[in-house]
């Protein structure tokens, strides 16, 4: 593997780490984007609200407070001051996307490839465990299943035992009544 591959796998890696789902949706916060692009997240809003129009409600929204309160409690960001008061941005896969329209240096451009294919790596990622999950759940049907058929062949193993036991007592108790001269 390539220098190149293992800084783009290094990066992709830390993009990966503060991606969050907030509204059940995975999102990167305006800081952090600002962090990997190596800007402030205060000229980060202002391109944003520049182009407001760009950005509808799912590709972009500010987080609540209650939100905010969980994304501190979960650790992603040590403290509410950590967003300096503002209240913070959180851009979805298409937000993100969107971002490359306005944000055009070479480093914005290239960060933003990297967290596009971390988005994607997560979204096939999560395919993938839908589709163990459901591979799962038909191996645990089949257990279930043959669980059943064991039973049944218990059972019938069971009379078979219990018949061949009272044969075996039927043929060696002793008869009774007369005997006759050809037994």
């Amino acid at each position: 593997m390539s220098n190149t591959s293992k800084a783009v796998t290094a990066r992709e890696a830390a993009i990966a780490s503060r991606i969050i789902a907030i509204r059940e949706e995975n999102v990167i916060l305006d800081v952090h984007i600002a962090e990997f692009y190596g800007i402030e997240t205060r000229t980060l809003k202002q391109a944003v609200r520049r182009n407001r129009d760009r950005f509808p409600d799912d590709f972009l929204y500010e987080l609540t407070g209650d939100e905010i309160n969980s994304v501190v409690s979960q650790n992603v960001i040590p403290s509410k001051r950590h967003f300096g008061g503002a209240v913070p941005f959180a851009f979805t896969e298409n937000g993100v996307a969107m971002l490359s329209s306005i944000l055009n240096s070479k480093q914005a451009i290239e960060i933003n490839i990297a967290i596009m294919r971390t988005f994607t790596m997560l979204r096939k990622a999560l395919l993938l465990q839908k589709d163990i999950m459901s591979e799962m759940g038909n191996v645990k049907r089949k257990l279930i299943e043959h669980d059943e058929k064991i039973l049944v062949i218990f059972e019938y193993l069971k009379q078979v035992e219990k018949s061949g036991q009272q044969q075996l007592d039927q043929s060696n108790r002793k008869r009774i009544g007369y005997i006759r001269s050809d037994e």
